[in-house]
């Protein structure tokens, strides 16, 4: 079997959310990350959309009018088992959150979310659904950065310590861009085309200063032979193989 990530062909998504500007926000949103978006508003049009549609992965909101999300998520396990399916769940929803998860939910993520947290995951649990049972249990969503290890999912950074440290939704977004294109040269321009947030105000100084708030957590400042390198007249070019100090 082929590797999705190889593959020119986009991530097909259906989103099942009765919220109109959710649904709106994630259509114009997902596409520059090669992924399709189809959305529908409640769980009798993705009975229908789902058999007519060759879907990749289900983004299945909890809170919906007439069957609840559990439900459908119940069902569309029962018929395409294979379908990989995110739940989009109430922020501090735990119960239901076990619950969709014993009932076959891929993944969860609580409202209000990051959108660049959602491609992630969408991501993740495609990866599992291509996936030999042996490379699932062995697939793993943490990257090795130098000494340090970045868990894209979870949003969090270890140091070679094994402590957390915090990220800033722009220290994020930026950390996850560059993960997703290592040793290439990124000008400002495209890092601000893979770093954007709907509603969210950003320009090259912006950055200019992500990175740097990013080099000093990751302990890094040397900006010629470091893990971000700036390239004079050009951007920054991201170096993970380089070895742990």
């Amino acid at each position: 079997m082929s590797d999705p990530a190889a593959s020119p062909l986009p991530i097909r998504c259906l989103l099942v959310d009765d919220d109109p500007s959710i649904r709106e926000l994630l259509t114009g949103f997902l596409q520059p990350f090669g992924m399709r978006l189809d959305a529908v508003a409640d769980g009798a049009a993705m009975r229908q959309r789902l058999p007519s549609h060759d879907v990749d992965v289900l983004l299945l909101d909890l809170m919906l009018p007439g069957e609840s999300g559990l439900d459908l998520c119940q069902w569309v396990k029962r018929v395409q088992p294979s379908l990989p399916v995110i739940m989009l769940t109430a922020q501090g929803d735990t119960l239901s959150r076990v619950l969709g998860l014993e009932l076959g939910a891929d993944d969860y993520l609580p409202k209000p979310f990051e959108p660049r947290e959602l491609v992630a995951r969408i991501r993740a649990v495609r990866r599992g659904a291509w996936a030999t049972p042996q490379a699932q249990a062995q697939a793993s969503v943490a990257v090795r950065i130098g000494g340090w290890r970045f868990d894209r999912v979870q949003r969090r950074l270890y140091d070679p310590e094994g402590v957390m440290h915090t990220l800033s939704a722009a220290e994020y977004r930026l950390l996850v861009a560059f993960v997703d294109h290592p040793d290439q040269a990124l000008s400002r321009d495209r890092l601000l085309e893979l770093t954007r947030a709907p509603g969210v105000e950003a320009n090259e100084r912006s950055i200019d200063l992500a990175v740097s708030r990013l080099r000093h957590k990751l302990g890094d400042p040397d900006a010629q032979h470091g893990l971000i390198r700036t390239l004079r007249g050009t951007g920054y070019l991201f170096a993970p193989r380089r070895a742990a100090p």
